[in-house]
């Protein structure tokens, strides 16, 4: 299974010198590659900020601990770990969430610098016992509430409630398909949060709609994955079997990092922010 980086950059405030490698996979910016070999190839610069999941098809999970003490080896920029279990809901059982607790755990070990994870009740809201659980073992590690938030049944309230609890940043595409899509929201969102948290645009988001996006919303950060796809290196190819269900990428595409779309995004943020 392809690993994969989410990375965010903060164009303003990074050295020109500063760089960091995509994923496959804030103003910010997290963009994505695919398998760690390419993506440790790959340095894009103004990044500042990296966040790392493995399960690229399911919307990401936690990445392995061995491409964390790599990724971590290869960059100078904070390594934001995603923490879950598996692809789904974001409803965990209790086996569920001692896997979470432990990931933490190791994730720390090994030098994450911030963690990144999500629970909803069945009823569609923030789970906020479990997510007080899981931010104690976080600490003292920032965290970010990821794109479970898109699946509330109250964005306004479910903002408040993550305020309280602590999060630092919401990914979110404000409910919708993609960032611009759920643009009224977010930018309602952002307007909500008063700087209480950083409300992080995310789902969709291109070269040639993230001028769109920044403007419309008002945020300080924005995520995206800026991948393209690369043919495969294998010459002899099975036409008959795939590694992965039906709706699995095609077996001889790699999603990886674009570092002329990372740039690309990166040019237009810092000319709007």
């Amino acid at each position: 299974m392809a690993s994969s980086w989410r990375c965010a950059w903060t164009p303003w405030s990074l050295p020109s010198t500063q760089s960091a490698e995509v994923r496959s996979g804030a103003p910010g910016t997290e963009s994505g590659g695919s398998a760690a070999g390419l993506v440790l190839t790959r340095f894009s610069p103004g990044a500042g900020r990296i966040e790392l999941c493995a399960g690229l098809v399911e919307g990401g999970t936690t990445p392995s601990m061995g491409l964390l003490q790599v990724v971590k080896q290869c960059v100078r920029v904070p390594v934001f770990v995603m923490i879950r279990p598996r692809g789904g809901d974001f409803l965990y059982s209790d086996r569920e969430v001692e896997v979470m607790k432990a990931d933490i755990r190791l994730a720390k070990l090994h030098g994450a610098d911030g963690l990144v994870f999500g629970a909803l009740t069945e009823d569609g809201r923030i789970d906020t016992e479990l997510c007080t659980a899981l931010l104690a073992v976080c600490r003292p590690l920032p965290v970010t509430f990821h794109r479970a938030f898109d699946m509330v049944h109250d964005p306004l309230v479910a903002l408040e409630t993550l305020i309280s609890l602590g999060f630092e940043r919401v990914l979110t595409s404000g409910c919708d398909s993609s960032a611009l899509e759920g643009l009224s929201l977010i930018k309602r969102l952002a307007e909500q949060a008063k700087g209480r948290i950083v409300v992080v645009p995310g789902g969709g988001i291109t070269e040639r709609n993230l001028q769109r996006i920044l403007e419309g919303s008002t945020a300080s950060e924005f995520h995206c994955s800026a991948r393209s796809a690369r043919d495969s290196g294998m010459k002899f190819r099975n036409p008959n079997v795939a590694m992965g269900a039906s709706f699995s990428a095609p077996e001889y595409s790699i999603k990886v990092a674009d570092v002329a779309k990372v740039r690309t995004l990166n040019a237009i943020a810092k000319n709007i922010l």
